[in-house]
């Protein structure tokens, strides 16, 4: 008997099913107000201890640490790391440049809802809180953090009705939402990120200043990266609608020294800042992406 069938256009479970064991837990403290798999800055009650503080009249009994007593004669209580849940918050570009493919499968925007609806389901599946924002120049989807089925239908769902076709204001719209994300977490970032970068990495900063995780999922399709043309071309700006023609044997090589210095900016800068950047190329299958991407996750947690 065959397996039934996802309704859904934008997510495999099979392939998502291959990734659930390797998780998409957080690097560093988060914030959150259910029971989850992470750890939380604020103390409480629960199985790791984070200090010892002195006592005060009023501190719950069960919480001192007799031997400590024993030892010095004063009275300590011990603090304890809260297991919390994570918030992440999936940005989505989906401005005009994501509506493109040469050679590649899908468009970086439909490689981008794969990823994304992936990651949702990974996030939820570990009892964390995930929210979705599509946006161009501005906001175009904002869906508030959840992890039911329910939600993550809604998350599904959504992505199939978003159109690429704005204009890029990266680096505003990254502003305007370290702004509005309140709670501490987890940013994933799945962009081709054309804008100005030094505006994008000042708004990333923004993001890291607000205590925020942040991972820059980079999509780009091979021929952005490797300009396989051979005959004169006429490229088309799919934002602006600038065109220009061009013979590719004359500018490749400056092109693609254009393109590295592009890329190994952003790795550098984000590696400077803490930010986690990954390259993604949209001809990996974007499973065998994560796969690679969760599995080195996992082992620099160790």
């Amino acid at each position: 008997m065959s397996a039934a069938k996802t309704p859904y256009l934008y997510f495999e479970p099979d392939k998502a099913g291959r990734l659930v064991r390797l998780g998409l837990m957080a690097r560093r403290a988060v914030e959150g107000f259910i029971t989850g798999l992470h750890r939380s800055p604020h103390k409480g009650f629960s199985v790791e201890f984070a200090e010892h503080r002195e006592y005060v009249p009023g501190d719950d009994v069960r919480t001192m640490d007799w031997v400590a007593w024993a030892r010095s004669d004063r009275y300590y209580v011990k603090q304890f790391e809260q297991q919390t849940n994570l918030r992440a918050h999936i940005l989505l570009d989906v401005s005009a440049s994501m509506d493109y493919r040469h050679a590649a499968g899908q468009t970086k925007f439909q490689y981008g809802c794969f990823l994304a609806a992936c990651l949702a389901y990974l996030l939820a599946r570990q009892q964390d809180m995930v929210a979705l924002v599509a946006f161009d120049r501005s906001v175009r989807l904002r869906l508030a953090p959840g992890s039911t089925p329910a939600h993550l239908d809604r998350v599904f769902t959504s992505l199939e009705k978003i159109q690429p076709g704005g204009a890029t204001a990266v680096a505003e719209t990254f502003h305007t939402l370290a702004e509005t994300i309140a709670k501490r977490g987890l940013v994933i970032i799945l962009s081709d990120l054309y804008d100005e970068p030094e505006g994008i990495l000042k708004a990333l900063q923004h993001f890291v200043y607000r205590k925020h995780q942040v991972i820059l999922l980079h999509l780009m399709d091979p021929a952005e990266l490797e300009f396989p043309f051979t005959q004169i071309t006429q490229f088309v700006d799919q934002e602006t609608g600038q065109r220009l023609q061009v013979d590719p044997r004359t500018v490749r090589s400056a092109y693609q020294e254009e393109v590295r210095s592009f890329i190994e900016g952003y790795r550098r800068e984000c590696g400077d800042r803490n930010i986690e950047y990954l390259l993604t190329p949209t001809d990996t299958p974007y499973e065998r992406m994560l796969l690679q991407f969760l599995a080195w996750r996992k082992a620099a947690r160790r």
